[in-house]
């Protein structure tokens, strides 16, 4: 039996799956970002118990509308977190092959439920990626823009601002900034 899952967008999020699916007695064939997979069938009370994974924000999915919108938003997030490749082929294509539907007809789908466009969330989660990775300063904003896909440190840069109103290098600043009044206090 699938079950989805909406909001799982880390391995933290799974672990809590795993954990609300043991203390249920039930044992997952796999547990994905987005999706469940057990062997045999869970009951509708089982599945009212599961719902303790609310308390962190996740929710299961149970009509077709959300298990759709929630599996184009798992393409997504798993291009951003984990796609760091140069891709050669385009988002659109990657996603009409893994959902085996027209990129047209997700697009469309996805804004109608959810109010914004496919590349609008794409942008906003790839700016909170862009944060986190210069709050760990691991990487340089070369290697950021690599990573996320983006054609320069310029488009990245007008991106970040737009977004944010502040610069990737005056974002760093203020970190910077923070960490050391943290440390004087």
């Amino acid at each position: 039996m699938k079950i989805y899952v909406k909001n799982m967008a880390c391995e933290s999020c799974k672990v809590v799956v795993k954990e609300a699916l043991e203390e249920l007695d039930i044992k997952p064939v796999k547990v994905e970002l987005g999706e469940i997979e057990t062997k045999e069938e869970i009951s509708d009370e089982d599945k009212l118990k599961l719902n303790i994974i609310k308390k962190v924000g996740l929710e299961l999915l149970e009509k077709k509308q959300g298990i759709l919108v929630e599996k184009i938003r798992q393409v997504i997030i798993d291009y951003v977190y984990n796609n760091e490749d140069k891709p050669t082929i385009k988002f659109s294509a990657i996603l009409s092959s893994e959902l085996n539907h027209s990129y047209t007809y997700l697009a469309n789908f996805f804004s109608e439920i959810e109010a914004t466009t496919i590349e609008q969330y794409m942008i906003g989660l790839k700016i909170e990626r862009i944060k986190e990775l210069i709050i760990f300063g691991e990487h340089t904003l070369s290697e950021i823009a690599y990573m996320l896909h983006y054609s320069s440190v310029a488009h990245l840069s007008a991106q970040f601002k737009k977004a944010t109103g502040l610069t990737p290098t005056h974002f760093k600043k203020l970190k910077e900034k923070r960490r050391i009044a943290i440390q004087n206090i």
